[in-house]
């Protein structure tokens, strides 16, 4: 699998890559497919290429919304 630092994980943006990748509890998703992260954005609130592991607590979805997606990788740091 895979590993990330935070600054790769950056540019999987949706912004400077076509790929848009999230990190959640150390592992790395794609969620590029998902139109919810269209433009690397989620709901305004949320942005991809970050670590949103804090950010669920305050989601109205549990994890199993972003275990779903293809774990692509580790996040290293």
């Amino acid at each position: 699998m895979e590993r990330f630092t935070r600054e790769e994980l950056k540019k999987y943006n949706g912004r400077d890559n076509p790929k848009i990748y999230i990190a959640y509890k150390g592992y790395v998703y794609d969620v590029t497919q998902s139109f919810l992260w269209r433009e690397g954005k989620h709901q305004a609130m949320h942005y991809a290429g970050e670590d949103l592991t804090s950010a669920l607590s305050l989601a109205p979805h549990g994890e199993e919304f972003i275990t779903k997606f293809p774990r692509v990788g580790i996040l290293i740091d």
